[in-house]
């Protein structure tokens, strides 16, 4: 199933999405996805809402240097055990919506990541039972304001700014994500192109990791870690992360007017 977010001329809804190309529909939930889904009875056609962010987590959890080529690139030895640090829930956005550069940093990196979603609460989740408490999948780019990264010598400034984790289109909820190709293009040009089967720490480990430190609830979301190829994005262009199977999700860049 296709989980979705949307935005219609009657509010805010989940949806499931169903059929492909320009007839897609967007059939209404009740209430939430989580669980057994059951439907109100509306449905739009997809080309006639807006779709948002999938989903509002309760916290963003993400992993850092997954892959060894980007820890290579971010000057440093891949490591040993997860690396996990938190972006704010007010950092997402939907599809489509603009990054805004904040005015006071230099360079805004895109960051083409997988996203897992959580289904239902968990703590001390054994591995070998992670993927019983994943709902579905969905695609994320972790922006970063690289300059404040390194600045501060912590994350927590340079990934939290509003906008800075776009997530969509939809949570793919029946994919087998151990080896998904994820690419990223700014403005059509091909910037980073891997594998997900590269990742230093698997999904069932990473779950394994973050909910022996937290409690994890439905809606959460893990950042899976980015591939190497990270670079600057300026204001006028258009990042897009596609990951097979899940689909594309596409966000221009603008500068944010202020501070």
């Amino acid at each position: 199933m296709r989980l979705g977010r949307i935005a219609s001329p009657d509010g805010v809804a989940f949806v499931s999405i169903e059929g492909g190309g320009d007839e897609r529909i967007a059939k209404e939930i009740a209430e939430h996805p989580f669980g057994t889904p059951t439907f109100t009875g509306r449905s739009w056609p997809l080309a006639d809402v807006r779709l948002l962010a999938p989903i509002l987590a309760s916290k963003v959890i993400c992993i850092g240097k997954n892959y060894a080529a980007h820890a290579a690139e971010m000057g440093g030895e891949a490591p040993k055990d997860p690396v996990i640090f938190l972006k704010p829930n007010t950092a997402i956005v939907g599809p489509n919506a603009p990054i805004l550069l904040p005015a006071n940093s230099n360079q805004v990196d895109y960051e083409g990541e997988l996203a897992v979603v959580i289904g239902r609460p968990c703590k001390d989740v054994a591995a070998a039972k992670a993927l019983d408490v994943i709902l579905g999948y969905t695609v994320a780019n972790d922006v970063t304001a690289r300059d404040h990264q390194r600045h501060d010598g912590q994350w927590a400034r340079g990934k939290s700014y509003d906008t800075f984790c776009p997530l969509g289109p939809w949570i793919e909820t029946n994919i087998d994500a151990s080896d998904l190709e994820i690419t990223t293009e700014l403005d059509g040009v091909v910037k980073q192109n891997s594998r997900t089967s590269l990742f230093l720490h698997d999904i069932p480990k990473i779950i394994e990791w973050i909910s022996s430190v937290m409690t994890l609830l439905p809606g959460d979301v893990i950042l899976t870690g980015t591939p190497e190829g990270v670079g600057p994005i300026e204001a006028g262009q258009t990042v897009s992360v596609t990951i097979e199977g899940i689909g594309t999700l596409s966000n221009p860049a603008a500068a944010k007017k202020g501070k």
